[in-house]
Parts: structure tokens; sequence; C-alpha cells
């Protein structure tokens, strides 16, 4: 029997424990997990901004949680030019990418060369977005008090 692969592509931007869910959720559907984290190049054309973390210290962090075989920089949006270099039979994806446009385009793509997407649930309450947010209310703060004190 062939080993199972899974591919969990991410960002992992400020690891937090919803990250470390999806890893250790994902493990639970293969035999070997591969994590890809974004480029800092790829990052902002992914997701419209540049990484806090550095990409020299996200795969770091990512490798460094005992669910993972390995850990490498993934400079291509494209996940079928990913698939033929590391040959996954299951993808992970949030389920924000369920029933939208670039997640039925990545399942019908996918589904091509047979390969399984399978979607969890984030973490309530805990996001990298929201991780952001909250940094930038208490980095704005000190300004506020100095311009009103």
């Amino acid at each position: 029997m062939s080993e199972r692969v899974g591919y969990a592509p991410g960002v992992y931007e400020m690891f937090h424990v919803g990250h470390l869910n999806i890893l250790r959720r994902a493990k639970e559907h293969c035999d070997c997990l591969v994590a890809r984290v974004v480029s800092d190049a790829m990052c902002e054309p992914a997701k419209g901004r540049e990484p806090i973390i550095p990409q020299a210290e996200r795969p770091q962090i990512v490798q460094h949680v005992s669910y993972m075989d390995e850990t490498i920089i993934d400079v291509v949006l494209d996940k079928l030019v990913t698939w033929e270099s590391v040959r996954f039979d299951v993808i992970f994806k949030g389920d924000d990418w369920r029933g939208t446009l670039k997640g039925r385009r990545l399942k019908r793509d996918l589904a091509r060369v047979g390969v399984e997407v399978v979607h969890f649930p984030y973490t309530a309450r805990t996001s990298s977005s929201m991780l952001r947010r909250v940094l930038s209310e208490v980095i704005a703060e000190p300004e506020r008090e100095v311009a009103t004190g």
C-alpha cells in the first residue's frame, strides 16, 4: 500500500492555535504531511500584504510542529505546479474556501489529477487577521495618548 501524502499550504503568519489545529487534523488524514509556507514574494499577491514574521522564520516554526514531515517555501501560486513536484494525494484548506470561485476552481483542477480537497473549520476567535488587528490597535494606542496627552 502506498503512502498517502497530504499538503497543507499557508502563510503561517503569527503561528497560533488555529494553525496547530489544522496541522493536527491534517496529519489524521495522511501518512506524510508536507507544509508549504508561502514565500514573502508570494504573500503580497496572495494576501494583499507583506507578512510580519519573515520568510526565514516561518518555515522553522512550522517544521518544529510534531505533525510535520516536511516543510518548504512555496514560490508558486498554482497548486497544479506544486502537485507536479510534491505529488500529494490530499490538500487541506480552510472552510472559507468552500463554495468560493477560487475554491471550486481548486477542487476542479486538482480532481483532474486525483487529489482530494479537505476543508477544516477555522478555530473560533483566533486568526492571523484578528491578531494583526489587535496588534495594530496596541501600536496605535500610544500614538493616541501622545496626541491627546
